[in-house]
């Protein structure tokens, strides 16, 4: 089955990158945010460095 909120931050920064406006792109980044925020604290130690991972990308992409 698998972390379902680490599940969830990699489809949010997924969809940040195919954002379709700026406005669209800006709630995906603040969902983002808040997804790996909330995954980070209930991931095991390879997750974790998967969703340090993920924010480097979602860094990059803002």
């Amino acid at each position: 089955m698998g972390n379902q909120l680490f599940q969830k931050a990699r489809e949010y920064v997924s969809a940040v990158e195919h954002a379709q406006t700026e406005e669209a792109k800006g709630a995906a980044v603040l969902r983002a945010k808040q997804a790996l925020s909330s995954a980070f604290a209930n991931s095991t130690t390879a997750e974790k460095v998967q969703l340090h991972d993920m924010q480097d990308q979602l860094e990059e992409m803002n």
